[in-house]
């Protein structure tokens, strides 16, 4: 009985963390338009938040900016953002408390923002990190635009 029940558990979990998650989708012209990585003006940054991982397919994660919330993640999908020049909080919810990193923007300039998601004891984590350019754009084209909340 109890080897059925670790199965099962076993069974519920890889189907939470390889299953498909799906978000609200933007716009394919705007999608299009912002895989071209135009600079920003001089006075703002482009934030480009995207999330590729295979593991935890399943799981939607939430990412904030500034306190203020964007959407859920999904796997290959992205947020675009332009921000004033400046420090900025980018968040994104984990397991057991939100992981957060801190940028400061620099004018003219895009970021980019990898989510990744981490196997957990209940539901899974999730990180942030900041990647170089030729990296992010390379990952953004094989994800589409998430539609902000």
């Amino acid at each position: 009985m109890r080897t059925h029940f670790k199965l099962l558990v076993a069974a519920i979990g890889l189907i939470i963390l390889t299953g498909c998650a799906s978000v609200p989708m933007g716009d394919p012209d705007a999608d299009a338009k912002l895989k071209t990585f135009s600079a920003p003006p001089q006075d703002q940054a482009g934030l480009y938040i995207y999330r590729d991982s295979f593991a935890g397919q399943g799981l939607k994660k939430t990412v904030t900016l500034d306190g203020e919330t964007i959407g859920e993640t999904a796997n290959r999908v992205y947020f675009y953002r332009l921000v004033n020049a400046g420090s900025h909080k980018i968040g994104t919810e984990s397991e057991f408390s939100d992981n957060v990193i801190n940028l400061v923007a620099v004018g003219g300039k895009n970021y980019y923002i990898r989510q990744s998601i981490k196997i957990g004891v209940f539901v899974g984590g999730a990180s942030l990190t900041v990647v170089p350019e030729a990296v992010g754009q390379a990952h953004l084209q094989k994800c589409e635009l998430a539609a902000s909340q």
